[in-house]
């Protein structure tokens, strides 16, 4: 590690969602541990783990969050969403329902999460395209309509669970940036310190903040 973990610029929630089973603690102990467990079962409890990267040169403290388990109950509560800047939402591309699940998952995560949250819609287990079940096309119509970033993902084998991630954490921080410059530029202020806590960025332009849809794919 190039930093001490106590060492950050920023600090940013980001929040994995999605049916139990669709590779969501693999994505996560992915890009934290670069590791997976074929044998992983449903964690029970609040899990999180963190990892540090550099944007613009500045270091981005990420610290992400599962569902721990809870989803099989939908007992997942408003808290697991405080305070989240970005999510995650995960469907298994093998599995329809799991795709078909996602509208009930994004109008949790509208009801919950603040208004200005970065979604990212992450189609999973692409190494398994001869199970495909859910057309890469048909997930990005539904991203563009419903203004999300869309994505394909293997844990199993790392395929653009990096670039998912860093390409999430560099649009938070844009937002982000974007929204101090002009604080700054309202208020006569000189830059000061640039850490922030866990804080939810408003959009510049009044839009849902997005990504390009259908990137790296």
């Amino acid at each position: 590690m190039g930093t001490r973990d106590d060492e950050y610029d920023y600090l940013f929630k980001v929040v994995l969602i999605g049916d139990s089973g669709v590779g969501k603690s693999n994505l996560l102990s992915r890009f934290t541990r670069n590791e997976f467990n074929l044998e992983s079962k449903s964690t029970i409890g609040v899990e999180f783990a963190t990892r540090s990267i550099q944007v613009d040169g500045k270091t981005i403290k990420a610290q992400i969050w599962d569902t721990a388990g809870q989803e099989r109950y939908r007992a997942i509560t408003s808290a697991y969403y405080r305070g989240a800047v970005g999510a995650l939402l995960v469907y298994d591309i093998a599995k329809h329902l799991t795709y078909e699940n996602v509208e009930r998952w994004l109008k949790e995560l509208r009801d919950h999460a603040d208004n200005n949250i970065v979604i990212m819609l992450v189609g999973n287990k692409s190494d398994l395209r001869h199970l495909r079940a859910v057309p890469t096309d048909e997930a990005c119509a539904f991203a563009e309509k419903n203004t999300l970033s869309f994505i394909e993902t293997s844990a199993l084998d790392s395929t653009n669970v990096e670039e998912a991630f860093k390409n999430i954490l560099t649009e938070i921080h844009r937002i982000v940036s974007q929204k101090q410059i002009a604080d700054r530029s309202a208020h006569h202020e000189s830059p000061g310190n640039n850490v922030v806590d866990i804080s939810v960025p408003p959009t510049t332009d009044g839009q849902k903040n997005k990504l390009p849809c259908c990137q790296s794919l």
